[in-house]
């Protein structure tokens, strides 16, 4: 019978899970998981596109843009006055 040698990483989970997304909004950090989409993070906090404005790396994007661990994303709320 073949035996499989023992890997001591076997159990150890991806990098990527280790390490929390940090998201900032209204002077809160908040951390994920995984990576996600920006429409999957704004379900994921109860916001409305229409409402915040979504900043990664300095840069504008939209709810498809695909987050990823190593991004700085802020949050910030519209404000409109007549």
């Amino acid at each position: 019978m073949l035996k499989t040698p023992f890997l001591p990483f076997d159990n150890i989970p991806p990098l990527c899970y280790l390490i929390p997304m940090k998201v900032e909004l209204d002077s809160k950090v908040h951390e994920f998981q995984k990576p996600m989409t920006v429409s999957k993070l704004l379900e994921q906090l109860s916001l409305s596109r229409e409402t915040h404005l979504v900043i990664v790396n300095d840069r504008l994007v939209t709810e498809d843009y695909r987050l990823g661990i190593e991004d700085e994303v802020k949050l910030i709320r519209v404000v409109s006055g007549g």
